[in-house]
């Protein structure tokens, strides 16, 4: 199988180029963006040397119908997806933070929860709660964009002393956001799962206007359970069945390795990575319930400038 790791293009009225962890975005004449959604895989802020095949078309994908079924809440950049992997929009200035918001005592929380703190990014957790538990209401924990490294946990009041986001638009993304939450979490329960936590990222075009921006309750921003079997698992102290790319994360922890200095990043074998690109598929096939239906990866490089061109061509 091969996989996207990254692409060498000029595009047409190419005004600048941004190189993500995972996406690539150009920025181009007419306030237009490309977005292109590789297959490679970041864990703790640290992008793996291997690609995993057909990760890039899920994520493009499953982003793309979550815009579809979100836009009466938000307008979005979105106005075409002419390739499994690719991304076509509207040019904004983005918001220096990720809208993080948490439904359950998971991942990042829970990692923070066992080493006794009960604030995050200024918001109270309250004692007495197990890891994979509800909050008694979902918590909004922003963290900060880093164009290198890791981003970082930052309060509500930060982000407006600071002058990262106004007072006005901030409380606008944090309206945004728990309606996009309440909206994911309608999604999931049809699918018999539960939205566990996700992020949102937001921008600004050139008239003022808010709009959601990158990618939306996907497996690599948003994490899931399975809703058969939680309160079981919750009450046997067990693990939850999970459908996000925590089980990278958990495949790393178990082999030393949590994006620390010093730390040595642990070869995956084309064997795990075949397992890693089938959970993918897997994710998919819940979140959307539908069959994935893969591209052709012989010539992907081809195939995305093809479409790439006949797209921007077509675009009024």
């Amino acid at each position: 199988m091969s996989a996207l790791l990254g692409t060498q293009f000029e595009l047409p009225g190419q005004q600048s180029k941004y190189v993500g962890k995972v996406r690539e975005v150009f920025r181009l004449e007419n306030d237009l963006l490309v977005m292109i959604a590789t297959d490679r895989l970041s864990a703790f802020d640290v992008v793996m040397p291997k690609g995993i095949p057909y990760k890039g078309q899920i994520l493009n994908q499953i982003a793309t119908e979550m815009m579809a079924q979100t836009q009466d809440i938000v307008p979005n950049w979105l106005l075409s997806t002419p390739d499994p992997n690719v991304a076509i929009g509207q040019a904004c200035e983005p918001f220096k933070v990720e809208m993080v918001i948490r439904g359950y005592m998971s991942g990042h929380a829970a990692r923070e929860y066992k080493l006794g703190k009960r604030m995050l990014c200024g918001v109270p957790m309250p004692d007495g709660m197990r890891e994979n538990d509800p909050f008694p209401q979902p918590i909004i924990t922003p963290a900060t964009k880093a164009e290198e490294g890791h981003d970082e946990d930052i309060s509500r009041e930060d982000i407006i002393a600071q002058g990262i986001v106004n007072e006005e638009d901030y409380l606008q993304l944090e309206k945004y956001t728990r309606a996009l939450f309440e909206r994911g979490t309608a999604l999931a329960q049809e699918r018999g799962l539960i939205l566990v936590d996700t992020k949102y990222e937001f921008g600004k075009t050139a008239d003022g206007t808010i709009v959601l921006i990158d990618e939306i309750h996907t497996p690599d921003s948003s994490r899931y359970f399975y809703a058969d079997g939680y309160q079981e698992r919750q009450e046997k102290g067990e693990a939850q069945k999970q459908l996000s790319k925590e089980f990278v994360r958990q495949w790393l922890i178990s082999n030393g390795f949590q994006g620390l200095e010093g730390q040595q990043l642990p070869e995956m074998s084309d064997a795990y990575i075949e397992t890693v690109s089938q959970r993918y598929i897997e994710l998919y096939e819940n979140i959307l319930g539908k069959p994935f239906v893969k591209a052709d990866t012989a010539q992907m490089e081809d195939r995305i400038w093809t479409n790439v061109q006949k797209a921007l061509v077509e675009l009024p």
